[in-house]
């Protein structure tokens, strides 16, 4: 039987591993297509694939299984769960991976794209731009189609004129830059506020006016330093809730 085929990740050895491997093949799931299978390789080959121990594995995976993502079954296999529920926590441990689980499984409306000037705010990530390639699109719950969030990218035009728009309806713009268009990422630098939901925000999400929201601004930068990308997304108060671990070492 054809097993699913994960996406490979560099591990940072100074995060937990565990973690790492759950989120990468996280992502892999929430992000695959529905003609892929649903078997994953076993324990061993999927330690194999990631570069881990079996122990290692095997607590990612419980991770998954505890998540409703994947299901367990003794002499059977691991499988995934086609329906489970894609909701989850905004949770940063410091990973690129972890930004592209947070943003997979979705049902993604993209609701428009194209250039326009940078936006005053954002002047100083794009200071010699005068325009910038934009994208907007809306989340969903795959399972309920309850709008949970709406995201705004501020792209490069050099990198925009690589993206394919189909793409950005199957992935996070995180992945779509990563991993198609090829861009070394080195760093996002996350910041959270809450707000209260405009106008445009209440009638998207379906929530009242003035509804709490949590405003996340996320920008990407290459390997030289240089902004590559900002993401502003509009969460859903009463769905979402924001954790940071930090790493004491």
């Amino acid at each position: 039987m054809t097993s699913f085929a994960p996406d490979s990740i560099v591990l940072n050895r100074k995060l937990p591993l565990w973690y790492q491997v759950s989120q990468s093949l996280r992502a892999s799931i929430l992000g695959r297509s529905p003609q892929d299978p649903l078997r994953l390789p076993t324990e061993e080959q999927l330690a194999g694939h990631y570069g881990v121990s079996v122990l290692t594995m095997r607590q990612a995976l419980k991770e998954l299984e505890d998540e409703g993502l994947i299901t367990r079954h003794r002499r059977r296999g691991t499988f995934i769960e086609p329906h489970a529920r894609r909701g989850s926590p905004v949770r940063l441990l410091g990973s690129v991976d972890a930004i592209v689980a947070q943003q997979s499984g979705m049902t993604t409306e993209l609701l428009d794209h194209g250039s326009a000037p940078v936006p005053g705010e954002l002047a100083e990530f794009f200071p010699e731009l005068g325009e910038i390639a934009t994208y907007h699109r809306l989340r969903s719950d795959e399972k309920t189609g309850e709008p949970t969030n709406h995201a705004r990218n501020y792209v490069r035009p050099e990198l925009a004129a690589r993206i394919d728009l189909d793409d950005l309806v199957r992935w996070p713009m995180t992945k779509v830059l990563r991993d198609v268009v090829g861009v070394d990422i080195s760093r996002i630098t996350d910041t959270v506020e809450a707000r209260l939901a405009d106008p445009e925000t209440s009638k998207l999400l379906q929530i009242p006016l003035l509804s709490p929201i949590l405003h996340y601004t996320g920008v990407t930068y290459d390997v030289a330093g240089r902004p590559l990308d900002v993401a502003v997304i509009h969460y859903r108060g009463d769905r979402f809730s924001f954790t940071v671990t930090l790493d004491a070492t």
